[in-house]
């Protein structure tokens, strides 16, 4: 079993930044690739930003360039740095982790979850 737990939520406003973190206890932290996931109000779970662990390759929807993901093995963490921040931005953000072996941007894809940390952004 894999242990996640997200921080780093908030109320912003638009145009503001926030850093989320997620620590990874359990399983051995640096056999999965991991994803940072959101779910606004009365729609799908969606990924915003997944990272490999076999080459560090990282993949980002429309947030490209506003959002960063990285990890850090040796911490066992992973972050997202979310600059210039929208109202559409607001949602509910979910750590993910997924098997090494299957590097995607589909939740189905991922077998660990974090409880969420919710994003507020006013305009």
């Amino acid at each position: 079993q894999l242990q996640l737990e997200e921080s780093g939520g908030g109320s912003v406003q638009a145009g503001g930044s926030l850093r989320l973190s997620c620590a990874a206890s359990g399983h051995s932290f640096s056999m999965y690739n991991m994803g940072w996931f959101r779910q606004a109000p009365g729609k799908e779970r969606h990924y915003v930003a997944v990272i490999s662990i076999s080459d560090g390759t990282a993949e980002y929807t429309a947030v490209k360039g506003r959002f960063t993901i990285s990890r850090d093995n040796s911490k066992n963490m992973v972050y997202l740095q979310m600059n210039n921040l929208k109202p559409e931005d607001t949602a509910v953000y979910y750590c993910a982790a997924g098997r090494s072996d299957s590097f995607t941007i589909l939740p189905s894809g991922y077998d660990y979850w974090g409880q969420g940390t919710l994003v507020t952004v006013s305009s």
